[in-house]
């Protein structure tokens, strides 16, 4: 079972004030005599509701950041408009390193359509989190065990299934509107705003389906509350061995989610460095690293400068997924 990965705003100020006592990585110089960085709480924003991988991913980060650097990094919830309320909300933000964002693939599908949705002008990345699969789940009131079996039911009731999506230009509606295309079924989408309010939809019955990331599902899974048919990627999910990929029987399926900080453009690069170093030290622990196995994730290292490069290879990628996306929601 995978360790609780929740942490209050409590525990994260707790957490400063201790880390003292633990080895402190030497803070980014400041300008003008000002005091280094960070001289006081860092606020961390996420783009979407509690219970999300994003927000998951940020617990472990931020944690590791607030005991390494000796102050609080807050995590500070903004859902709303698929992510793009909280990224225009950072972007604009002062570019003091005090405000940073926690970008999901989200951020990458607005900016393959819309560079001012994504901010791309405005933000700078400064470190990977993690990719992971997603899961296709439905409710455990489904007569469904298989995603054959799934697919059949389907087709059988057009129109008569909801699947739940995390907000637009998600990856989670993202896939659910390919897997639509690919397979020929139909059905409602039913909007969130965010992961959590969805798996607890779910979890009740009130939606039939939806595709999410693992970190997002492993609980609700491993509790039996909700049922997995399948894994996203085309390599099965070392997390969940037993799922086949969607392309298995869908073979042009494949999806994944992607995560990472980013800061307001013009952000020193001493903190942006600072970051980045403290950032992959996290991936690298064996603590965090059990945590992204349990949840079938792989960590994304490298500098900003490669993070970077890889960011935009994302977004040439859904780019390409999005052009060919043929037909309107149902």
């Amino acid at each position: 079972m995978p360790k609780d990965l929740t942490i209050t705003r409590r525990a994260l100020l707790q957490a400063a004030a201790w880390s003292g006592l633990a080895a402190v990585h030497p803070a980014a110089a400041a300008a003008g005599g000002e005091a280094p960085y960070p001289a006081r709480p860092v606020t961390w924003v996420i783009p979407f509701a509690p219970g999300g991988a994003t927000g998951r991913l940020s617990v472990l980060i931020c944690d590791r950041l607030s005991r390494r650097l000796g102050q609080a990094f807050v995590l500070d919830h903004r859902p709303g408009a698929g992510g793009v309320t909280a990224t225009r909300s950072v972007a604009s933000s002062a570019p003091d390193g005090y405000t940073m964002l926690a970008t999901s693939t989200a951020n990458i599908i607005n900016a393959s359509h819309d560079p001012a949705a994504g901010a791309d002008d405005d933000l700078i990345p400064v470190a990977g989190m993690a990719r992971m699969p997603l899961l296709l789940l439905v409710s455990k009131q489904l007569p469904v065990k298989t995603l054959p079996e799934f697919l059949a039911f389907a087709k059988a009731n057009p129109g008569k299934l909801s699947v739940g999506s995390a907000g637009p230009a998600t990856v989670q509606l993202l896939s659910a509107e390919l897997f639509r295309t690919l397979s020929g079924i139909t059905w409602s989408v039913v909007q969130y705003r965010g992961s959590g309010p969805a798996l607890t939809d779910l979890a009740s019955g009130h939606i039939h389906a939806m595709f999410d990331n693992t970190a997002s599902a492993t609980d609700l899974l491993r509790s039996g509350k909700i049922r997995a048919l399948a894994v996203s990627t085309r390599e099965r999910s070392q997390a969940f061995p037993d799922l086949p990929p969607v392309a298995d029987v869908l073979p042009s399926f494949e999806t994944s989610g992607f995560y990472g900080v980013a800061a307001p453009r013009g952000t020193p690069q001493a903190i942006v460095d600072l970051l980045n170093r403290e950032i992959n030290a996290a991936l690298a622990d064996p603590e965090i690293l059990q945590h992204l196995a349990e949840i079938g994730a792989t960590p994304i290292t490298g500098d900003s400068g490669v993070y970077a490069s890889t960011y935009r290879a994302e977004v040439m990628r859904w780019r390409k997924l999005v052009a060919a996306q043929a037909g309107p929601t149902k």
